[in-house]
C-alpha cells in the first residue's frame, strides 16, 4: 500500500476539517460522556432521569446513545446544570 498516512492529534480532528468544529465536537463528546455517567449514578429509570433533567425520556435515550448530531454545546452545558455537574473551561494556546 502506497499513499500517505495522516496523522491527527485527536478523532475530531479527524471528523472535521475546520479546527472550531472539532473543538466543538470534542467539547459536546465530553459533556455526553459525563452526563451519561451522572444519570448512571442515579440508578433510576429513563423517565425518572429525564424528568430530573426537564427533558423527554426520548431526549434523554438520545444523549445515552451518544446522538451527538442531536445536541448543542448550549443545550448539553444546560443539563449538565440541571444534573448538578460543575463544569470548568481550560483554554490555553494550542500547541
Amino acid at each position: 500500500m502506497t499513499g500517505k498516512v495522516q496523522v491527527f492529534e485527536s478523532v475530531w480532528d479527524a471528523l472535521e476539517a475546520r479546527p472550531a468544529e472539532a473543538a466543538n465536537l470534542r467539547l459536546r463528546a465530553d459533556l455526553m460522556i459525563a452526563l451519561g455517567a451522572r444519570v448512571a449514578e442515579w440508578e433510576t429509570t429513563q423517565v425518572a432521569a429525564a424528568q430530573r433533567l426537564g427533558i423527554t425520556q426520548p431526549r434523554l435515550n438520545e444523549l445515552m446513545r451518544g446522538r451527538i448530531d442531536r445536541f448543542s454545546l448550549d443545550a448539553l452545558v444546560n443539563l449538565a446544570a440541571a444534573a448538578g455537574l460543575v463544569i470548568r473551561l481550560e483554554i490555553r494556546a494550542a500547541a
